[in-house]
Parts: structure tokens; C-alpha cells; sequence
């Protein structure tokens, strides 16, 4: 990674991790575009996610809260299952090794999407890490978070369980 991107990248998540942060719901605005590939070259697109209910959590393996929030997203990926859900992790700037090696410590079955360059961390203007955004089912970001949760606590879950489309 650039000297000058990780830099600003530490500062963005020290103002993180102050504390852990509360879920906001905002006024609903249309997401911005998401397009990555994984390590493994496979593409995604949040556009392609329509209907779902999606998380999109930028993070870092060098960011103490991004570390300690990803055990519960991978809970909450389990507990909804079989629901119209999904989580998009965008790893920022760091390159496949450094996030095969957290993996293997902490695996995970949502895909992690790598934002080598941090261009989708400014599109979304996250100002810390880790960011969340939670995409309701007409591609709206609806509730924003910067800094870490426990995902599969009670007042985050009922936010998202609210907003999964009736079947």
C-alpha cells in the first residue's frame, strides 16, 4: 500500500475507534456504484443485489475495530440465511496476502471485495474505518455507521430484519 493512502487510512479509523458506534438511519439516498472483484478475480456488483437487503462494510486488516466487527458479520451472515440478505465486504488498500493471512485467523463466507486503489471508499465518502452502509432492497442506503458494532446484537439486527422485503 502507498505510504500517503495508509497514513490517511490510520487516521480514519482511530477517529473509529473511540468507541463503538450506533447504526443512524439517514434519509434514504440512491447507493453509490460498487463493482469489484475478490482475490480471486470472481465480479461483483451491488446493482446485481436488487431485492436484497445488503451491508456494505468497508474495513482494513491493520484497523483494530474493523478486526473485532468481523466475527459478528459473519454471525449475521448464518443468522440470515435463507433471507433476502447479503453482505458486501470491500477490503481498502491493501493487496490479497495481507487479507488471506487475517482469513485464515478469522474465515468468513461473505465475499470480501478489494478496493485496492480506495476509489470506492471516496465514492461512498466514508471518513473512517470501518464504514457500514445497509442498502435496503431498492439499492437506498438507509441507516450508516463509521466505526465498529456487534452485528448480530439486538438493536442492529431488528434495523435490518425491518427492512427485509415481505415474501
Amino acid at each position: 500500500m502507498r505510504p500517503l493512502l495508509a497514513l490517511i487510512l490510520s487516521l480514519f479509523f482511530i477517529t473509529a475507534h473511540a468507541a463503538d458506534a450506533d447504526l443512524h438511519a439517514v434519509a434514504p439516498y440512491p447507493a453509490k456504484a460498487l463493482a469489484l472483484s475478490d482475490m480471486s478475480g470472481k465480479k461483483f456488483d451491488l446493482a446485481s443485489y436488487r431485492g436484497r437487503v445488503v451491508l456494505v462494510n468497508f474495513w482494513a486488516t491493520y484497523c483494530p475495530p474493523c478486526l473485532k466487527e468481523m466475527p459478528s458479520m459473519e454471525r449475521l451472515q448464518k443468522r440470515m440465511a435463507g433471507k433476502p440478505f447479503a453482505i458486501l465486504s470491500v477490503n481498502v488498500g491493501e493487496q490479497n496476502s495481507d487479507v488471506q493471512a487475517f482469513l485464515k485467523q478469522v474465515p468468513v463466507t461473505f465475499p470480501i471485495l478489494m478496493d485496492r486503489e480506495a476509489s470506492r471508499l471516496k465514492a461512498w465518502k466514508a471518513f473512517a474505518l470501518p464504514s457500514s452502509f445497509v442498502v435496503d432492497a431498492q439499492g437506498r442506503v438507509r441507516y450508516v455507521m463509521f466505526g465498529g458494532t456487534e452485528w448480530d446484537e439486538p438493536d442492529a439486527l431488528g434495523k435490518l430484519m425491518a427492512l427485509l422485503p415481505a415474501h
